[in-house]
C-alpha cells in the first residue's frame, strides 16, 4: 500500500519478469473507479484462466443476472484442482469502488486455497479484514516506507538517465522528493533537458501534488510541440491507440511517439502485448486533463465528441457513449444507447447500462427513447412496475421522436412491451403484440440489423414461452425452434439457453429422453459461457429436475432442483419461479413428505396471483395438493382445495381427475367413474400421458372398489402402456396404491422390469441414478435398453418378443449386444451389472 507514483505497478512487473513467472501470474489491472462486480470478477477470472497452471478454471462471462459469490464459490472449488501453484495479482485495487466486489473478494481471500497466492497493490488500505491474514502470518505487506527510494538508489536512477549532479545537490533532491519514485523519475526527465541542474535542483520542493504540478509543466514545456499537443489531447480517454491519437490529434505518427513514450516514461504503459495500445498513469492523466482544461477549455467538448465519433465508428459503444456524455451531447448519447440496449443487456452489461443511463441529467429521463432502454433495465432489474412506468413515459413522449428514429423507437418499445407482458403471463397480450412485431418491416442499416435480430429473437422466444405455459406445445416449439436458430446465428448463447430449456419441457409429455437431452444441451451452454448458477440457468436446471423426478430418480433430481433453487432470483420470472417451487413439492411427495409437498403445492398456486393468464402448472399445482391431501387423508382439505376453483378450472382434465379422487374416496367409485368418462373418452382434454396414467390409475382403484378385478386389471395395464415408453415412475406415487399395483398379475403384463421400478418407489425407494455413457464400453441404443427392461422378469425371449412386437432373433440379438456392452457372461450378470450403473433400479423390498 503506497500513493500514487510510488513505483508499486513497476516493482511488480519486475518481480514476476525477474522471477521467470509470467505464466503463472494473472494481472487485472483495475479500471478507474471501477463499480462493476461482474467485470471485475470477468477480468479475475480470465487472468486466471490465461496461466499455465490455472487453464481447468471455469469460463465466466456477462450476465444480466450475475451472482458474485456464485462465481467466487466456483472459483474457489476449480482453484482446488489446479495443479501447481497460480499467482493473482489485482494492481490499482483502489479504484474499485463496488462494495458487492469487495466483499466477495474477501470470500477469495479468507478461503483462499494453497495453490493461489494473491499480490493487491493498492493506494490506501482496502475494507478486505487483512487484520485476520495478519494476525496467522499469512500476509506480507509493503508500504511506502518500504518503496521509498533511498539515497543510492536516486544516485543511480540519476546516473542511468546520464545526469551529473554533485553528490549536495542529489541528496537534496532526495531529501525534498522524500524518495517518491514518481517525482524523483519526473524530475530526471527535466534535468535531462535543464540547462542549469544544480538551480532546478535547488528549486524543486513542495509536497506530492504540487510536484506533480511543477515537474508536468517542466516536462511539457520541454516537450516536442506534436508530443506535447498528443499528451493534452489524448489525456480524455481511457487507453489510446496511435488511430486514436491521430483522430484527437489531426496528425499522424502518434502510435511511434506512443512507444517513445512508453520506453522512456513509466506513466505510459502498454496494456496488450502487441503494445498498440496504451495508458497513462492516472495521476499523470489526471495532471494532463487539468492543464488541457487551463489552456484550452474549448477544445475539451469538441475532443470527447471526435472521441466518440472514433470509438462508435469501430464498435465500441460504451466508450462511444461515455464521450458523448462528457461532451454533454445527450441527444448522441440516446441515441446510441438505443440502437445497443439489446445488445449491452444481453451480452451482460446491465449494470453498465444502468451507469450510462444515472449520467444523464434528471430531465432527461421523459425522452422517449431513453425513457423505453430504462424500462428495458428496470425489467431485467426485476422490478416490472418500474418497467411498466417508463414504457408508459416512453408511449406518452413519442411525438417527440425523430421521423428518422421511429422504426427502431417502436421496435424498442414493442419488444420491451412484449417481454413485460410475457413476465406477467398476461397471454393474450404477447401473442398479438409479437406477431405484430415479427411483421415489422426490415431496415437495412447494420445497426438497424441488428437491433431487429435481437428483437425478434426476444420476440420468437417470448412467443413460444407463453405459448408453451398456455399449452399450445405445437406452436410453442415452431417459435421456440425460429428464436433458437436465430440467437446461434446472432451470437446470443443466453436465448439459445432458454429457448433450449423451454423446448426440453415441452416434450415431457412426448419423451424424457429428449427432454433430458434438449435441458443437458441448455445446461452445457450455460456452462461454457460461465452461467452455472446464473438466473438463466434455472429453467434448464429444473428441466433436469423434471425428468428424474417423472422416473423416479428423487436423489440425482434433488441436486438438479436445488442447483435451480441456487440460480433463482425471486421476483425475477414469475412463470419460473413458480415451476421451481412446484419441483420442490414434488420431490417432497415421491419421498414421502406429504405436508411439506402441500405446503410447497399451494406456494407454487398462489404465484399465480402474480400472473394475468392461469399458468398450466397453476392447474397441476391444485391438482397434486388435493392428491396429497387425499393420501393424508385429509378429505375436508381436499374438498376445500377443490371449492376454491373456479368454474373454468374445475372443467380441466386434471382438476377432474382430482375430483375423481375425491369421489373414490368418499366411496362413491361409480360417481368417480363418471366423472373420469370424458377424461378417458377424450372427450375432456388433458395436458399429456403423464395425466393419462392418472386417469387409468383411479379408473381401476374405482373398478377394484367395485369387485371388478378384470376392469381394474386392464385399466393398470393401460396405465403401464403409457408409462412404459419414458419408464415414467412417478404418475403412480401420489394416486397409486401399493396394493394395487402389487396384484398386478406379473404372469400377464407387458411392464414387468417397470412394475418392478415402481413397487421399489412406492416402498420408498429412489430409482439409481442413469449410468454414465463413460462407464460404459459403448452406450445401449433405445432399442437395447428396452429389451434390457424385461431383463430381471421372468419372460423368455419369445415372450420379450411378443411384448415388445418384434422377432425372437431381434431380441437375441440385442441380447447378445446388451451382454457384451455389459461386459457381463449371461442373464443375470448383465441385470447387475446394470442395476449397478443405473440402468435398472435395485430392488428393496
Amino acid at each position: 500500500m503506497a500513493p500514487a507514483g510510488s513505483g508499486k505497478s513497476m516493482l511488480l512487473r519486475s518481480w514476476v519478469e525477474d522471477a521467470g513467472l509470467s505464466d503463472r501470474v494473472g494481472w487485472v489491472s483495475v479500471e478507474r473507479d471501477e463499480y462493476d462486480a461482474q467485470r471485475f470478477w470477468v477480468a479475475v477470472v480470465n487472468a486466471l484462466r490465461a496461466t499455465a497452471s490455472a487453464k481447468s478454471i471455469a469460463r465466466l462471462e456477462p450476465s444480466p443476472e450475475f451472482d458474485g459469490r456464485a462465481v467466487v464459490n466456483r472459483l474457489l472449488s476449480d482453484l482446488g484442482s489446479v495443479d501447481g501453484s497460480v499467482i493473482l495479482v489485482i494492481d490499482d485495487l483502489h479504484e474499485l469502488t463496488s462494495r458487492e466486489a469487495l466483499d466477495q473478494l474477501e470470500l477469495l481471500l479468507a478461503r483462499r486455497p494453497p495453490a493461489l497466492r494473491v499480490v493487491l497493490a493498492t493506494r490506501n488500505d482496502p475494507h478486505l479484514g487483512l487484520h485476520r491474514l495478519r494476525v496467522t502470518g499469512q500476509l506480507t505487506e509493503l508500504r511506502l516506507t518500504d518503496l521509498r527510494f533511498t539515497l543510492d538508489e536516486t544516485r543511480q536512477l540519476l546516473h542511468s538517465a546520464g545526469i551529473q549532479l554533485a553528490d549536495p545537490s542529489i541528496a537534496r533532491l532526495h531529501e525534498r522528493a522524500e524518495g517518491w519514485a514518481a517525482g524523483l523519475r519526473l524530475a530526471a526527465l527535466s534535468l535531462a533537458r535543464h540547462p542549469d541542474p544544480e538551480r532546478f535542483v535547488t528549486e524543486f520542493s513542495g509536497n506530492e501534488r504540487t510536484v506533480a504540478d511543477y515537474l508536468l509543466i517542466e516536462v511539457l514545456d520541454r516537450q516536442p510541440v506534436a508530443v506535447r499537443q498528443l499528451l493534452l489531447r489524448t489525456s480524455l480517454v481511457e487507453r489510446v491507440n496511435g488511430p486514436l491519437a491521430d483522430a484527437l490529434t489531426g496528425s499522424s505518427g502518434s502510435e511511434d511517439i506512443l512507444l517513445d513514450l512508453e520506453r522512456g516514461n513509466a506513466f505510459v504503459t502498454a496494456i496488450d502485448a502487441d503494445r498498440t495500445w496504451f495508458r497513462y498513469h492516472h495521476l499523470f492523466s489526471d495532471l494532463l486533463q487539468l492543464q488541457l482544461r487551463r489552456e484550452h477549455p474549448e477544445l475539451v467538448a469538441r475532443l470527447h465528441l471526435v472521441a466518440a465519433a472514433w470509438h462508435e465508428k469501430r464498435g465500441y459503444v460504451v466508450d462511444a457513449i461515455r464521450h458523448f456524455e462528457a461532451a454533454e451531447d445527450w441527444s448522441g448519447a440516446v441515441r446510441m444507447l438505443a440502437d445497443h440496449a439489446f445488445s449491452l443487456i444481453l451480452e451482460g452489461q446491465l449494470l453498465t447500462s444502468a451507469v450510462l443511463v444515472d449520467a444523464f441529467p434528471p430531465e432527461m429521463r421523459s425522452d422517449p427513447q431513453l425513457a423505453w432502454v430504462i424500462a428495458g433495465i428496470k425489467l431485467m432489474q426485476s422490478s416490472l412496475d418500474d418497467a411498466a412506468a417508463y414504457l408508459a413515459i416512453a408511449e406518452r413522449h413519442a411525438a417527440a421522436v425523430r421521423d428518422e428514429r421511429v422504426p427502431s423507437f417502436e421496435l424498442g418499445v414493442a419488444t420491451v412491451r412484449l417481454a413485460v407482458d410475457a413476465r406477467r403471463g398476461d397471454y393474450g397480450s404477447v401473442t398479438g403484440q409479437a406477431q405484430a412485431l415479427l411483421d415489422r418491416p426490415h431496415g437495412d442499416t447494420e445497426h438497424w440489423l441488428a437491433l431487429n435480430n435481437d428483437a425478434r429473437a426476444m420476440a420468437l422466444m417470448n412467443l413460444g414461452i407463453v405459448e408453451y405455459w398456455s399449452h399450445q406445445l405445437d406452436d410453442a416449439r415452431r417459435h421456440l425452434g425460429e428464436a433458437l436458430e436465430l440467437a446461434h446465428r446472432i451470437g446470443r448463447p443466453r436465448i439459445e439457453i432458454i429457448c433450449l430449456a423451454h423446448l426440453g419441457l415441452g416434450e415431457i409429455t412426448r419423451s424424457i429422453d429428449r427432454q433430458r437431452e434438449l435441458a443437458a444441451a441448455a445446461v452445457a451452454v450455460a456452462d461454457e459461457h460461465g452461467w452455472a448458477s446464473d438466473p438463466v440457468a434455472t429453467m434448464a436446471l429444473a428441466s433436469m429436475g423434471a425428468a428424474d423426478i417423472m422416473q423416479g430418480r428423487f436423489a440425482e433430481a434433488r441436486q438438479w432442483v436445488a442447483r435451480a433453487e441456487s440460480a433463482l432470483r425471486p421476483g425475477l420470472d414469475p412463470s419460473t419461479e413458480l415451476l421451481v417451487t412446484f419441483l420442490v413439492g414434488m420431490l417432497d411427495a415421491g419421498e414421502g413428505r406429504l405436508r411439506a409437498a402441500i405446503e410447497a403445492f399451494r406456494s407454487a398456486a398462489g404465484m399465480q396471483a402474480r400472473l394475468v393468464t392461469l399458468h398450466v402448472v397453476t392447474l397441476l399445482a391444485h391438482q397434486f395438493t388435493i392428491h396429497a391431501q387425499l393420501r393424508l387423508p385429509d378429505l375436508d382439505g381436499a374438498r376445500a382445495t377443490l371449492e376454491l376453483l373456479s368454474a373454468d378450472e374445475r372443467a380441466e382434465g386434471e382438476i377432474v381427475i382430482a375430483e375423481a379422487d375425491l369421489r373414490l374416496c368418499e366411496g362413491d367409485a361409480a360417481g368417480a367413474l363418471a366423472l373420469l368418462a370424458p377424461v378417458l373418452t377424450g372427450t375432456t382434454r388433458v395436458l399429456g400421458n403423464y395425466t393419462m396414467i392418472q386417469a387409468r390409475i383411479i379408473e381401476a382403484l374405482a373398478h377394484d372398489r367395485l369387485t371388478n378385478s378384470a376392469a381394474a386389471t386392464a385399466a393398470i395395464e393401460h396405465a403401464l402402456d403409457l408409462a412404459e415408453p419414458d419408464a415414467m415412475v412417478f404418475p403412480f406415487v401420489l394416486t397409486a396404491p401399493r396394493r394395487l399395483v402389487e396384484s398386478h398379475p406379473r404372469h400377464d403384463t407387458r411392464h414387468a422390469a417397470l412394475l418392478s421400478d415402481i413397487l421399489d418407489v412406492l416402498a420408498g425407494s429412489s430409482r439409481a441414478p442413469r449410468a454414465r455413457v463413460a462407464e460404459l464400453s459403448e452406450e445401449l441404443t433405445e432399442s437395447e435398453l428396452r429389451v434390457l427392461r424385461f431383463l430381471p422378469s421372468n419372460l423368455s425371449a419369445p415372450e420379450i418378443a411378443a411384448e415388445l412386437y418384434v422377432s425372437t432373433s431381434t431380441v437375441k440379438t440385442h441380447m447378445r449386444h446388451i451382454y457384451a456392452k455389459l461386459d457381463a457372461h449371461g442373464r443375470s450378470a448383465a441385470v447387475q451389472r446394470a442395476r449397478e450403473l443405473g440402468l435398472l433400479a435395485r430392488p428393496t423390498r
